[in-house]
């Protein structure tokens, strides 16, 4: 039941409201669709790894109305990315009924070094969405050893003295945002007013302050609550302006003045009050004596979904309504408020929570156990009354190190129910979603008037181009069109076989021409390294006609990464020094960490061939072709996406951005003339680029004088392909294509059968235990079991999923491993 208050408390008023706001959500129920919007989380086993290690994951794919496993696209791109925005690693995860699974090996065969990394996910509809509905999560890699002899060295060259550090604080500047609940102040108004504050590094930092008027009248005073973010509440009055006076520890004070105030407007405000959640419409008498009796709009969403929606008529400064539980969604809201020209005037972020008929449990069957010893884990999935609840769990075992804080990461609960619905990364977003914490809610409330807030921007801004550019890929796709030889007519009825060849399957697949000439081969589903065979015939069974074959794989969506600094964290030194401990102790040497790769012949003379190259001085970029460059349809792409600084203009060519002519091309230490561009650049195929360098400024000019003031674009090429690309395909194409990834399985050791190969390894491991698919039975019970690592060690279980109704799930605890005798 909706329920109203108005602040003349006219009884009939509050029953037409009542009557008027239910009448809008049911409306509103019927008139919006519920979109196909997929939204994807992957649950690792760890976030911090060391060189050597296998990452693991378990991918999720919902539909993002309701959180439930979405079984729409069957292709999920994973990505391993550097800090320097190149993409190092690529799996192409099969998804199934919305789950999947794979990993990847930090080595430094594929460029794998210590730093951090963004791990991607996205499926080829979730494009289609924009960025917001990519996954990100950045984890750090960290050679143990080479740490191990950085710190060593540090500590031999100087001590900072405790004043020194201080001092070096008190340098640096702090930033401090003030965010108006609704967008803006208001006078004559009472508004609650968010605050974040944080360092030159982005990270929270804990201030106090004071608030003046434009007199120097004190107003009020303000603390930072929790991660440099709190809220208090003022009156702006008419005629005056305001700022603040922050004081931070070992920092500078600051004076900072807050937003501007409106003489005039509409502003929403939000608070629980015993339970309930209470929205209210607020403005002053002279917003009512210039437009009286305004007609307003409000309007709910959650996850770009619209669950309410009504009309109402001010009469007051202040209307209020309680919304209902029952209809609103679990987790963020968005509450819009639209004028009678449809303008919006005030935007409120909301946390929904809901009450769940559900107790997952996780539990051992022991709280300590002796090296190497069996454990096993009960996982329980039911309703308070003991039902059974369907659900698919990731279930990660891993040694604590030496660090028992709550992990407040990124988990399933935090990107489902808010990450996924605000702009911005959140600092230790776990930590909202801890329910043993009983201030999570109110913290949470902070974030969103801060990181969630909507200001003047968002008014004027356009809605989202939602036009649907990529399809939802149920497998890969293999197509193109047969056209006649050197003519553009296409080719109608042609056959054309396709063979599909690897080590353990082979499969052959029939089609035909259309009355245009193109054929499709859709939702073929095989895995790794496979050859393709594709030709085409005539109906007289005769080779006839060329085969031109679309691109297999849209280009990956491009890397742009922020940097960012490296701050030293104690609880990451402690593990690290714990890794390295237990290392020493079972013998285990650098080299049996770090694989080494044999480079083969081909890749040396690749190798070879870039470093001979490069005769016009030291490029200022350089990208040298990967495992992914044949994924670019033209040369011109592939530079544009490589190459820093530069564009792709109309007639698909480019050039530097901060220049007006165009580059000089070079093509394998050949000037290309203008006139031979057509000729030279534009038939080169990316997969026959070795390298790519880019000259700029007083380099280019040296070379080339005045000529050169547009930069140079040098190009370097396979051997035997010389500038021009292999000739186009025939009858017959054949080439090597990838499928999905072959996920391999976490091996867990046996000390009744031991593995001498692996023996030591296994014995320190990091990662004691992974499965990614851990599902109830029809009790609603499951159980698992795997051994402990010789080590004396805090382990910690997570268990993360959702249930077939969509509800996350995330458990916690902590068991030890200790010799007794």
């Amino acid at each position: 039941m909706v329920e109203a208050f108005i602040r003349n408390k006219n009884y009939s008023l509050v029953c037409v409201f009542w009557f008027v706001l239910s009448f809008g959500f049911l409306q509103a129920q019927e008139q919006k669709s519920i979109q196909n919007i997929e939204k994807v989380y992957l649950h690792t086993d760890r976030s911090t790894y060391f060189m050597g290690e296998d990452l693991w994951y378990k991918a999720y794919n919902v539909r993002a109305s309701n959180n439930q496993l979405f079984d729409n696209s069957n292709i999920l791109y994973v990505e391993l990315i550097s800090s320097d925005s190149k993409m190092i690693a690529r799996n192409k995860t099969n998804l199934e009924m919305g789950l999947g699974h794979g990993d990847f090996q930090l080595v430094d065969s594929i460029k794998v070094k210590p730093g951090k990394y963004q791990l991607r996910a996205y499926t080829n509809w979730n494009r289609n969405f924009g960025d917001d509905f990519v996954f990100k999560k950045e984890i750090e890699v960290i050679d143990v050893f080479e740490s191990h002899d950085k710190s060593k060295t540090t500590k031999n060259i100087s001590v900072v003295t405790t004043n020194s550090k201080k001092e070096a604080i008190k340098q640096n500047t702090f930033k401090v945002d003030f965010f108006p609940e609704g967008g803006s102040l208001l006078e004559n108004v009472s508004s609650v007013v968010g605050f974040k504050a944080v360092d030159v590094n982005g990270n929270p930092i804990e201030i106090k302050g004071e608030i003046y008027d434009s007199s120097n009248e004190f107003v009020t005073a303000f603390e930072s609550v929790h991660d440099g973010m709190g809220k208090f509440q003022m009156l702006p009055m008419e005629g005056k302006t305001y700022y603040a006076k922050i004081k931070s520890l070992f920092r500078k004070e600051l004076d900072i003045k807050l937003p501007k105030i409106l003489k005039q407007g509409y502003l929403i405000s939000f608070k629980t009050v015993k339970g309930r959640n209470i929205v209210s419409i607020n403005t002053n008498q002279a917003t009512l004596a210039q437009n009286p009796n305004p007609s307003l709009t409000l309007v709910c969403k959650a996850k770009r979904i619209q669950y309410l929606e009504t009309t109402q008529t001010l009469t007051e400064t202040t209307l209020s309504f309680e919304l209902p539980k029952d209809k609103a969604p679990e987790g963020i809201s968005q509450i819009t408020l639209f004028d009678n020209n449809n303008k919006p005037q005030s935007e409120r972020l909301i946390y929904i929570g809901k009450e769940h008929d559900l107790e997952v449990e996780l539990e051992t069957d022991k709280e300590t156990y002796e090296p190497n010893e069996k454990a096993i884990i009960n996982v329980s999935s039911k309703s308070k009354e003991g039902i059974a609840k369907s659900a698919s769990f990731s279930l990660s075992v891993t040694d604590a190190n030496g660090v028992e804080d709550k992990d407040f990461d990124t988990n399933i609960c935090s990107y489902y129910l808010m990450e996924s619905d605000i702009r911005g990364k959140v600092y230790h977003p776990g930590y909202y979603f801890d329910t043993t914490n009983p201030k999570r809610l109110e913290h949470l409330d902070n974030l969103l008037l801060t990181q969630g807030w909507r200001d003047f921007v968002w008014k004027i801004t356009p809605k989202a181009n939602e036009t649907i550019n990529y399809k939802a890929e149920k497998g890969i796709t293999i197509s193109g069109r047969v056209k006649q030889l050197f003519a553009d007519k296409p080719l109608v009825g042609n056959n054309l076989t396709l063979a599909l060849m690897s080590k353990k399957n082979r499969n052959i697949f029939n089609t035909v021409t259309d009355s245009i000439g193109r054929f499709q081969f859709e939702n073929l589903l095989f895995s790794g390294k496979t050859n393709m065979y594709l030709n085409t015939r005539d109906e007289k069974g005769k080779f006839r006609g060329e085969i031109v074959l679309d691109s297999i794989e849209e280009s990956p969506i491009p890397v742009v990464l922020k940097k960012e600094s490296i701050d030293v964290i104690p609880t990451k030194n402690l593990v690290t020094e714990n890794v390295l401990k237990k290392f020493t102790a079972f013998a285990v040497k650098p080299e049996n960490v770090l694989k080494e790769v044999t480079i083969t012949a081909s890749s040396k003379i690749k190798n070879d061939m870039v470093a001979n190259y490069g005769n016009y001085g030291i490029a200022d970029n350089s990208f040298v072709a990967d495992e992914y460059t044949h994924l670019f349809t033209t040369i011109y792409e592939l530079i544009q996406q490589k190459i820093p600084g530069v564009i792709n203009l109309s007639d698909n060519s480019v050039r530097f951005t901060r220049y007006d002519e165009p580059p000089i091309f070079i093509v394998n230490d050949r000037v290309i003339q203008s006139y031979e561009i057509s000729s030279w650049i534009d038939i080169i195929q990316p997969s026959d680029v070795l390298k790519i360098d880019a000259i700029t400024g007083a380099q280019a000019t040296l070379f080339f004088g005045e000529e050169g003031g547009g930069g140079i674009i040098a190009i370097y090429t396979k051997p035997n392909t010389g500038n021009k690309a292999k000739k186009d395909p025939l009858q017959s194409i054949r080439k090597e294509i990838d499928g999905f990834y072959n996920a391999r399985v976490f091996y867990s050791p046996d000390p009744q059968k031991p593995d001498v190969e692996l023996g030591n390894k296994t014995a320190v491991r990091n990662t004691i235990y992974w499965n990614p698919y851990v599902h109830p039975d029809k009790t609603g019970n499951v159980t698992v079991n795997y051994y402990n690592t010789k080590v004396e060690t805090k382990v910690k279980v997570a268990l993360e999923g959702i249930t077939g109704s969509g509800i996350p799930v995330v458990k916690t605890m902590y068991y030890t491993i200790k010799n007794n005798q």
